[in-house]
């Protein structure tokens, strides 16, 4: 865990963000499946039918899935990378989602997806940083 300070509405004060997970948008989460049962991750043989999946590691790292069907289906104007993950962190609050969101913006991080609040619970929002490689920011929803 570390401390950071933004810039922009965050400017001046302390936030505890840690980095928490790698997300993963695909087109198949069996295919998916297939190769990560192989790293020794512990995943169903059939992919379950849900919009999002995702395990703990044993370092207590976890990864998360979601199809490009589902990330479509609240996002039109999705189009898929060339691969690669995303780094996700948890900001602790979902009105720390949308500050941090907003401060990200303003140091010249190209916004991917506003904050919204995601069918699997969370506040939700994602970010390029200044070299393209994507950033997600979440907080559970309260209840």
């Amino acid at each position: 865990m570390f401390k950071t300070c933004l810039s922009g509405a965050s400017y001046g004060r302390l936030m505890t963000i840690h980095f928490s997970a790698v997300g993963l948008v695909v087109e198949d989460l069996g295919r998916s499946f297939e190769c990560y049962r192989r790293l020794g991750l512990d995943l169903p043989t059939e992919a379950p039918d849900v919009p999002h999946f995702e395990v703990t590691t044993a370092g207590g790292v976890r990864l998360m899935w979601d199809t490009i069907e589902s990330v479509s289906s609240f996002d039109p104007d999705f189009t898929p990378g060339q691969g690669g993950p995303s780094l996700a962190f948890d900001c602790g609050s979902p009105s720390e989602v949308d500050e941090t969101y907003a401060s990200l913006v303003a140091v010249g991080c190209a916004p991917e997806m506003k904050p919204w609040d995601a069918v699997w619970g969370q506040r939700y929002a994602c970010v390029l940083d200044p070299d393209g490689h994507s950033i997600d920011l979440f907080a559970a929803l309260p209840g």
